[in-house]
């Protein structure tokens, strides 16, 4: 986010501005003098906040203070801005039980961060030729994440590999 220039002091060049004070409240139309004047008596500077009305809208503050404060609110609204990441998790058809139960950890970890999972099944040579065993393990590991997971994309074949995302209930 930007924070926006505002004419200030004696950069504002309308004749006349509609005048509000450092309390809020509306003083009326003056002339460009007397808000300056008003200002500076209150120790303070005149920003025009709307250029675009006729007369312009200039209001009596802490400039720099408005400032840091602008770029305050866009620094927290950054930090809470949540960046949604893949990760990736590769699988064989004849993964061994104990490799199983450590990607489902690995899998369990990442849903429980809000990660969405993109699950890989490759086959190599002969696998090929019992793709089902594959979608076992597949429909197996949508099984054991049901509880924290729902199926994005169902799995389906692309060449010699299956491709299944889960993405955090």
């Amino acid at each position: 986010m930007q924070i926006k220039k505002n004419r200030i002091n004696e950069f504002v060049t309308a004749k006349e501005v509609r005048l509000v004070d450092h309390n809020g409240e509306m003083v009326g139309i003056v002339p460009i003098e007397r808000a300056l004047e008003f200002a500076r008596d209150v120790g303070l500077d005149l920003v025009e906040i709307v250029p675009d009305s006729t007369p312009p809208v200039c209001k009596v503050l802490d400039y720099s203070k408005q400032k840091y404060d602008a770029k305050k609110k866009a620094s927290e609204a950054k930090k809470k801005q949540k960046t949604l990441t893949t990760k990736e998790i590769k699988l064989g058809p004849n993964i061994g039980n104990h490799d199983y139960e450590t990607k489902l950890r690995q899998t369990r970890d990442f849903l429980a961060h809000g990660h969405k999972i993109k699950v890989t099944m490759r086959f190599r040579g002969r696998e090929l030729i019992n793709t089902e065993i594959g979608l076992e393990k597949l429909g197996r590991l949508i099984r054991d994440t049901e509880d924290i997971a729902k199926v994005e994309l169902a799995p389906r074949r692309e060449g010699n590999q299956y491709f299944l995302t889960l993405v955090a209930k």
